[in-house]
């Protein structure tokens, strides 16, 4: 690879904020994004796995600090990002990536403090901490905020309305940032994953319903963590210095007949 593309798409002397880092995609984002040339700030309400994962990207030549945070609780965004202040110059980049799902259920079935839950995390949680890192963008006229969606922030699907509004509208608070930032220097974009195996759903993913849904997608596969590489770097880096506003499918194709 020529200089110039190895430097485009380098995050050397960045600094980067992954929320809900502690396993799954948020985790990797992180390692990804070490590689890349970052220093990463691990964030997620426990610590313990957070310090393994920092071990590991110290071990493997990066550099790592970790991060106490709730997104559910105000103080405790607001304590975080003065942490993130006290260690010193600009927050680059934040993968806002913390988030939950909820059992598959039906609409009519679904009960409100369940989605109360759901929404306090998926958006709410996400609102505040995107929050906290534009105001120190703006202020330095400079910066790149990925908030992670799905596949469902673009198509909808049974059994899971509580999640599907929560991605829709974290896709609709990304662009309504974007335009309201990018006169700052700062983009805010969308990751949509499609269907990646995590804690939550490889369980199931792997009984003979779940092979059965997988065989019906356009892929028919599940997604390998490093297929979201390109992607999270396009939009993390200088690479993506004019792409603002957009939600970025990573499905193979599940979009074109979603199930």
């Amino acid at each position: 690879m020529s200089n110039y593309l190895t430097e485009l798409f380098s995050l050397e002397g960045k600094t980067a904020l992954v929320s809900g880092a502690s396993s799954g995609l948020g985790a990797y984002f992180a390692e990804v994004l070490a590689q890349a040339g970052a220093r990463v700030i691990v964030a997620a309400r426990r610590t313990d796995k957070l310090e393994i994962l920092a071990e590991k990207i110290v071990n493997a030549g990066g550099t790592a600090d970790v991060l106490a945070m709730d997104v559910t609780d105000p103080d405790s965004v607001e304590a975080a990002f003065r942490a993130v202040d006290e260690l010193g110059g600009r927050l680059d980049i934040l993968v806002n990536n913390a988030g939950i799902s909820t059992r598959p259920g039906r609409f009519v079935d679904q009960e409100e403090s369940v989605w109360g839950q759901l929404l306090d995390v998926n958006l709410r949680g996400a609102w505040r901490v995107a929050r906290a890192a534009a105001t120190r963008m703006r202020a330095q006229q400079g910066g790149c905020i990925i908030n992670t969606g799905s596949i469902y922030s673009l198509c909808t699907g049974i059994m899971k309305t509580d999640y599907n509004v929560s991605k829709v509208a974290l896709a609709q608070l990304s662009r309504n940032m974007a335009l309201e930032l990018g006169r700052y220097g700062v983009r805010v974009n969308t990751l949509c994953p499609g269907y990646f195996a995590s804690d939550i759903n490889a369980g199931e993913f792997a009984t003979e319903r779940g092979q059965e849904y997988i065989r019906r997608l356009v892929p028919q596969r599940l997604g390998e963590y490093r297929e979201l590489a390109g992607p999270l770097l396009l939009l993390a880096s200088d690479a993506g210095s004019f792409v603002n506003g957009i939600d970025l499918p990573v499905d193979g194709g599940s979009l074109l007949n979603p199930v």
